[in-house]
């Protein structure tokens, strides 16, 4: 029997987009409307998933934040299991503050103080 590859990355996003309905609306907790889900990643035998979020506050709150989604990870994986039809059950989640977003806006700001740095010599 032949595998299909892509069967973990298209179930990583099913995952990532019913979590993204499930959080706001069922987790009461004050970072639940802060959350917003980046990216997912399933294991290749669909047991665990790591699901990557950012914050609208920033990092700031990132270490609490996924400590509640993470003490919220049995509840969320029941209520995942109802919405999906995978045969074995929802996987194991495991949530991951995602500092993409933050390094990304931080290489933006050093490459900008650079441009204007390197403008200002040119004018000397």
């Amino acid at each position: 029997m032949v595998k299909d590859s892509n069967r973990p990355r298209r179930v990583a996003e099913l995952i990532k987009r019913e979590l993204a309905a499930i959080i706001p609306r069922e987790l009461d907790d004050h970072f639940a409307h802060k959350i917003t889900l980046t990216g997912a990643e399933v294991s290749p035998d669909l047991s665990s998933a790591r699901i990557y979020f950012s914050l609208l506050a920033g990092s700031a709150e990132a270490v609490p934040a996924a400590a509640a989604l993470n003490h919220a990870a049995a509840f969320l994986r029941r209520a995942l299991g109802k919405r999906v039809g995978l045969r074995r059950g929802a996987p194991e989640l495991r949530f991951v503050f995602d500092e993409s977003l933050e390094r990304g806006d931080h290489m933006d700001r050093l490459i900008e103080r650079a441009l204007t740095e390197d403008r200002g010599h040119k004018g000397d």
